[in-house]
Formats: structure tokens, C-alpha cells, sequence
């Protein structure tokens, strides 16, 4: 038996660079999924690389608190439980100083990144205490916070401010749901070679007139590994803050940085 066989996996931000790497590392583990993301068409066509009999999928904004309940939902009426939730959705903005960030886009960054978790956290722990009385089944959720939700982030302020929000969320979560059958954990990679990620770096490339190695040298200057993580990397870490064996994590931030936060 494969560490997730016959267990349900709910995951946002699906068709992103955590999120295509995360559903194919929990369906290769024997689990079913439950996928969001903004885009139809976009996930349904990511979808369709999976047996239909073990996936399903809710397109919509994870900016609209509707979202979140039928998200608990769909994993039940589909699967009959929901054992992992993944909090991935996310967006960030352009590196600038604080005063010259907009306030629709501020509030857009904290809607997405941060409230998101809120109404997930809402709707997912009230089911997995439920599910826990019933059964017995301690049921797992990761938000994917960042590195910038645990130290200071200097050009994404705004960004920081909603990741250390995801992190307050999550610790406070830990300690109400420990005794409730859920454990709640925060995932804190640094940059990985994502789409998001690579799409500021070719930003720099066009602006600066730089080249793209140059650019990345540049945004890894502060981790001491001096590279960007590559997102097998941090699925692993993700796997094991999920894991149904690592029964005795909780409310903790998982930190993937490379030694950025080692000082």
C-alpha cells in the first residue's frame, strides 16, 4: 500500500508549479484528488491526465469564500472523505517599495494569499474534526506560506505581510485543532523554479537588460546555497508535513530556503 492509498487530497492552486507537482506526487501515492484553480479550462485539461474515477475539480477563486465550503463539499460527496487539504493558491506582485505599491493591488494580494487560508481553514477544520469523532482519522493540512511569512522581505512587503498572516493562521489552528484530530502545519519555501518565479526573472531580463543568469544570481543573493530551489525539492517537504506517519507535526513552519533562515 502506497503511503496515500484510498486517502482524499485536496489541493488549490492545481495547475500552478507546486500544484501540478503536488497532484502528481499524491496521485502517484495511491490518493484522490480534489482540484482547484482559477481556470476551467485549465484544469480541466490538467485533469484529464488522471483516471476521472480518482479526480475531481472545482474551478473558481479562492478569493471568494463560497469556494472553500464546496471545495469540504465536493471531497466528501465524491470520495467520502477528505484526509490531506493543500492551501496552495497564491499570486505575489511586482518587487517594488512599499509606498509605490497600490492599494487595490495590496488588498488583492491579501485577499488571495491571505484570506484564502482563512476561509479554508473556516470550512476544512470544522469537517475534520467531525470526520476525526466519527472515524478516528487524523486528516492533515498544509498552507504554503513562504519564506518571506517568516523574516523580512524587502521589495514584497505586502506579499510578507499576508505570508506571516498564513503562518499566525496556521499555529493558531495547530493549537485549537491538536486535540481535534488535525494537524496544521506551514510550508516556507524560498524561490523554486517555478512559472511565477521565472516569468519576474525574464521581467528583469526585459528591464534591465541583464541576463537571465545575471537576474537570477541577483534574486538568490540572499540564500546562502546561492540558487533558486528546484520544486521536486520542495514537494518533498510537502509530502512529509503531510505524511498520515508523521503523526507528531503540528503547527509548525516548515522552512525549504536553502540557509536563508539559518541565521
Amino acid at each position: 500500500m502506497t503511503m496515500f492509498e484510498g486517502r482524499t487530497v485536496l489541493l488549490t492552486g492545481a495547475t500552478g508549479g507546486f500544484g501540478r507537482a503536488a497532484a502528481h506526487r499524491f496521485y502517484d501515492s495511491g490518493a484522490n484528488l480534489v482540484l482547484s484553480d482559477l481556470h476551467d479550462d485549465a484544469l480541466t485539461a490538467f485533469a484529464s491526465a488522471f483516471d476521472s474515477a480518482r479526480v475531481v475539480t472545482l474551478a473558481g477563486s479562492v478569493a471568494q469564500e463560497t469556494l472553500a465550503s464546496e471545495l469540504v463539499a465536493l471531497a466528501f460527496d465524491s470520495f467520502g472523505s477528505l484526509d490531506v487539504a493543500v492551501n496552495n493558491a497564491g499570486i505575489g506582485h511586482d518587487m517594488k517599495r512599499l509606498p509605490q505599491i497600490e492599494t487595490e493591488e495590496a488588498w488583492k494580494v491579501i485577499e488571495i494569499d491571505l484570506m484564502s487560508v482563512f476561509y479554508a481553514l473556516k470550512y476544512q477544520l470544522p469537517a475534520l474534526e467531525r470526520q476525526f469523532r466519527e472515524t478516528g482519522r487524523v486528516a492533515s493540512i498544509v498552507n504554503v506560506a513562504s519564506v518571506a511569512g517568516v523574516a523580512a522581505a524587502p521589495m514584497v512587503s505586502v506579499y510578507a505581510a499576508a505570508k506571516h498572516g498564513v503562518v499566525g493562521l496556521t499555529k493558531s489552528a495547530a493549537l485549537e485543532y491538536v486535540r481535534r484530530g488535525v494537524r496544521v502545519n506551514a510550508l516556507c519555501p524560498a524561490f523554486a523554479r517555478t512559472p511565477l518565479v521565472m516569468n519576474v526573472l525574464e521581467r528583469e531580463v526585459e528591464e534591465k537588460g541583464i541576463t537571465l543568469a545575471e537576474a537570477e544570481a541577483h534574486l538568490t543573493r540572499g540564500i546562502p546555497a546561492k540558487r533558486l530551489a528546484e520544486v521536486p525539492e520542495i514537494i518533498e517537504a510537502l509530502i512529509f508535513a503531510a505524511s498520515p506517519s508523521n503523526s507528531f507535526f503540528t503547527g509548525q513552519t516548515l522552512q525549504v530556503d536553502g540557509g536563508m533562515t539559518a541565521t
